[in-house]
């Protein structure tokens, strides 16, 4: 009977296995407490930080550095608490939306806004669960020309492995695709909120529900926490509080068929540089 109700210690110490492929959610979902949350769907390298920033600078919309939600995850650390959860109508995956959205709630409340924005870029490649954890969420889909992210990558790389590079960007692009397709975002791209700050931000005002404030385009201006590794771009360009042109990649031609393909389905040109 000790035994039945007291197993070994071990097994609760003992450090988690990897995550396996993800469960199928047969949990109902509970009551959020964010029930309308904006998620940045966008690749790396394609401005996002740019984007959280300027929205940061509204007085009601309050955009964190990237907070990484789906590296956040609920350890079910006995044999018996999934069943003990499951009485709760509760799986592991509800487990841990409930536990994102507490996490969003509490850095909304500590703000004092009423919009709070997730720009994690790779949110993207698990866009369909966010969609499940918050069926009335919101969507910015930042796009940027493919080739000008591949060059940024490859700039940004000690010793950058250029097949690697192609694939990472044409996984983002898929899912970003795919998005475009299944939800109902509000899309810019990261040549017009350079080239164009205050139309672009006034579309994206409109989306969010909120007044346009021309207190947007001087972010410098505002508090946005450390730019540092891991948490957003942490580049001179985006340190400097200024909103500066897109850079045009090199050779826009060579792409990949099916990057060219996302290109143009985006309104690219190919074989030109990306308008900036």
């Amino acid at each position: 009977m000790a035994q039945a109700v007291s197993p070994p210690r071990r097994t609760l110490d003992a450090v988690p296995s990897p995550r396996g492929p993800e469960p199928l959610c047969t949990a109902p979902p509970a009551p959020r407490m964010v029930e309308s949350p904006v998620f940045v769907l966008s690749s790396v390298r394609s401005g996002s930080t740019l984007l959280r920033v300027l929205l940061n600078s509204h007085s009601r919309i309050r955009a964190p550095h990237e907070m990484h939600l789906r590296t956040v995850h609920v350890h079910l650390s006995r044999e018996f608490t999934a069943d003990a959860m499951k009485e709760l109508q509760l799986d592991k995956d509800e487990l841990e939306h409930l536990l994102w959205d507490r996490v969003l709630h509490l850095e909304l409340t500590r703000s004092g806004k009423d919009v709070i924005v997730d720009k994690t870029p790779p949110n993207t490649l698990i866009w369909p669960r966010l969609h499940r954890c918050w069926p009335n969420a919101r969507y910015i889909l930042l796009l940027r020309h493919p080739g000008a992210v591949i060059a940024s990558l490859t700039d940004r790389r000690a010793d950058p492995d250029h097949e690697a590079i192609r694939a990472e960007v044409l996984d983002y692009s898929e899912k970003l695709e795919a998005a475009r397709h299944a939800l109902d975002a509000h899309v810019v791209t990261y040549e017009d909120l350079t080239a164009e700050p205050e139309r672009t931000t006034r579309g994206l005002c409109e989306y969010l529900g909120v007044d346009w404030e021309s207190g947007m385009l001087d972010y410098g201006a505002k508090d946005h926490g450390t730019f540092r590794p891991q948490l957003g771009d942490w580049s001179s360009t985006i340190k400097s509080g200024r909103i500066q042109p897109a850079r045009a990649a090199d050779d826009m031609a060579g792409l990949p068929p099916r990057l060219a393909e996302l290109a143009k389905a985006w309104g690219y040109p190919v074989g030109a540089p990306p308008r900036h």
